[in-house]
């Protein structure tokens, strides 16, 4: 009983999650991004934004007029990826700056660096992640996955609240947008075991990072409300989009996966559309705590909706990164 808790259910939860999103992508159109608002004088931060979505992510808002901070910790790709952008537009500014999201010290030192440069932020957009890796610890000793996708992104959010709180204003919020999935419906969040120290699973643990990004939204979104500022927090779930992050599959899923990507996983660009939506349509200015799907306005898991449960991580992670708790 031990092993198929910990091991086979995890599993059987992401690969069922997979087959939903993937039947809704054969029966559904990926969502066209409308004409959106011009965005000269925003800056904004993308993280992971060299490669995949989160490259089809800077590229658009650069092309709306933003200065974009791609930040990523491949300065190779980073480079490449701000050479590119500038090639094909004008329009904005784009720029690397290196960040390694599994390092907490890196963490604040790109946000000291960020704002040496006295610029405003008016959108984050909490792009980076991995899946499926094998099992691996952070610099600071957290499950990858954990400390990756969600503890370096809870401190990174948290560390550049008060310059997204000074740079937005009524009627034009700054917006936090932060990347989830499908596999967060089957997370399980356990505060008691947030590292895996009992037992490992990939599967398991990429699915709670997820759900752990959903519950932040919720709670970051209730206090900004609280606070009455003008910051909006919301969770993006893109879809089964054909990138790098399926590199990790066992042999067998990614042979099985090779055929099924071409005729149903959207492309980067259109997995990168939601994202791009919600950080800048204008019929969502001022709207915070939404989960959306395709461009919709979608019900997260029951589990996500659980205001004690954000709470708790709320505080937990705090303590783990060393914030305030306040």
């Amino acid at each position: 009983m031990w092993w198929l808790s910990c091991f086979l259910l995890p599993v059987v939860r992401l690969y069922l999650a997979g087959l939903k999103v993937l039947l809704y992508q054969l029966l559904n159109r990926s969502f066209a991004l409308p004409v959106l608002p011009r965005q000269d004088g925003r800056v904004a931060i993308v993280t992971g934004g060299a490669r995949g979505m989160g490259l089809e992510t800077s590229r658009h808002l650069a092309g709306l007029g933003m200065h974009v901070v791609i930040a990523g910790n491949e300065e190779d790709e980073g480079l490449a990826a701000v050479k590119k952008i500038q090639q094909e537009t004008d329009q904005g500014k784009v720029e690397f700056m290196y960040l390694d999201l599994a390092s907490l010290k890196s963490v604040r030192q790109f946000v000291q660096r960020f704002k040496s440069k006295g610029l405003p932020l008016h959108v984050l957009i909490n792009n980076a992640g991995v899946m499926l890796v094998p099992e691996r610890k952070t610099e600071d000793g957290f499950e990858l996955h954990f400390g990756l996708n969600y503890l370096g992104h809870f401190l990174l959010t948290n560390l550049l609240l008060d310059t997204l709180r000074k740079s937005g204003k009524s009627g034009q919020c700054s917006r936090i947008v932060t990347i989830s999935s499908a596999t967060h419906y089957g997370g399980r969040l356990d505060l008691n075991n947030l590292q895996g120290r009992s037992c490992y699973c990939a599967h398991g643990a990429y699915s709670q990072s997820k759900l752990a990004l959903v519950l932040f939204t919720y709670h970051l979104q209730d206090r900004l409300c609280a606070q009455g500022d003008p910051v909006t927090a919301n969770a993006v779930d893109p879809g089964m989009v054909d990138t790098d992050l399926y590199e990790n599959l066992c042999s067998p899923a990614q042979l099985a996966k090779r055929p099924v990507a071409k005729l149903l996983f959207r492309t980067p660009a259109e997995g990168a559309s939601t994202a791009i939506y919600a950080a800048t349509a204008a019929e969502l200015e001022g709207a915070g705590g939404l989960y959306l799907y395709n461009g919709r306005k979608t019900e997260s898991s029951v589990t996500s909706y659980d205001e004690q449960l954000q709470g708790r991580l709320w505080m937990q992670s705090c303590a783990l990164v060393g914030l305030q708790k306040a």
